[in-house]
């Protein structure tokens, strides 16, 4: 099981105020699990509201790139609804190509109303418009030809340094689409805290996953989990329960439908409770990850930069964890 860092990007209004520069604190981020040795550093793609403020992710990931020579990095997802495919396949090629070969290139149909608005996309036709961009996004990135209608035969002009294209994970935040997943042989991520009720249910969803996998399919189960490592957990759970406001306050779908179906989820108490949330010493930390590891989850997505946490607490936690933690 690997350790990785996964950022929404969340910023405040009164952080902003006060002079925080979320770019520069996700770099710092970068930074620190670069020297500290996690596996992947992933950023999100959101558009037109504060819940998340990386509207570009190869823009940011070419800022880590240059800076970085071993961590891998990641977005989570490009939302693939809003998008020119063949845009993307080549920004996204370029991006392989400035970090060498580092890019971990995750997918997605998006699930927040407002972003479906600013875009003019009607959310009922997100995943005949994933279907059909995701088609086209891997094969411009395989070189094979692009037909756009009357255009003739083009392919890209710049191809990714992974062949025959970079690493590819789906997010899922539906049970009903694991098979879907799966039986296409691509990796798979997941944010619990929105999703399940418990790591049991989790386990269970992986179970069924691995279960449509076609034969020796190599993929990987990355799972989202916030995390803080240190002496002041209390500062943690302030951060946790501003960030689970804001994902509320955007109208983050899936976890307002969690919500409804039970208030208690709304509270970071019950997030903590339930295991999405890990805090305290990062030995106690580190031994409660090995539940995730029985689960049959191969990347930890370590939420570390959550609700305006200080930068101080979130470098140091990926610093303590990567430390300790043991594949």
């Amino acid at each position: 099981m690997h350790l990785s860092a996964f950022s929404v990007v969340d910023s405040y209004a009164e952080d902003v105020a006060a002079g925080r520069d979320r770019y520069a604190e996700l770099l710092a981020l970068a930074d620190a699990g670069e020297r500290a040795g996690l596996s992947t550093i992933w950023v999100a793609e959101h558009h037109f509201h504060a819940g998340g403020v990386c509207p570009s992710p190869p823009v940011l990931l070419s800022a880590i790139a240059s800076r970085t020579t071993r961590i891998r990095i990641g977005v989570l997802v490009s939302v693939l609804p809003f998008h020119n495919p063949v845009e993307l396949a080549e920004q996204y090629a370029m991006v392989d190509q400035l970090a060498r070969g580092r890019l971990n290139l995750g997918v997605g149909s998006g699930y927040i109303p407002l972003e479906f608005e600013g875009f003019g996309v009607d959310p009922a036709t997100k995943r005949e418009r994933f279907d059909a961009a995701l088609e086209t996004l891997l094969a411009g990135l395989r070189g094979e030809p692009i037909v756009p209608s009357g255009a003739g035969r083009r392919s890209l002009n710049v191809s990714p340094v992974q062949r025959p294209h970079p690493p590819i994970w789906i997010a899922v935040q539906r049970r009903e689409a694991l098979p879907f997943v799966a039986r296409r042989g691509l990796s798979v991520a997941l944010v619990p805290y929105a999703t399940v009720g418990s790591v049991g249910e989790l386990g269970s969803q992986i179970t069924e996953f691995r279960s449509h996998l076609p034969p020796g399919a190599k993929v990987t189960v990355s799972v989202a989990l916030h995390l803080y490592a240190g002496a002041h957990p209390n500062r943690a759970r302030h951060a946790l329960q501003r960030y689970l406001d804001s994902r509320l306050a955007t109208q983050s779908s899936f976890y307002q439908d969690k919500v409804r179906r039970d208030p208690s989820h709304a509270s970071a108490a019950t997030i903590e409770s339930t295991g999405f949330a890990l805090f305290g010493e990062a030995s106690d930390v580190v031994e409660r990850l090995e539940a995730y590891r029985a689960a049959g989850v191969d990347e930890v997505l370590g939420i570390f930069d959550f609700g305006g946490l200080p930068v101080p607490d979130v470098t140091s936690s990926v610093e303590a964890l990567a430390g300790r933690f043991r594949a």
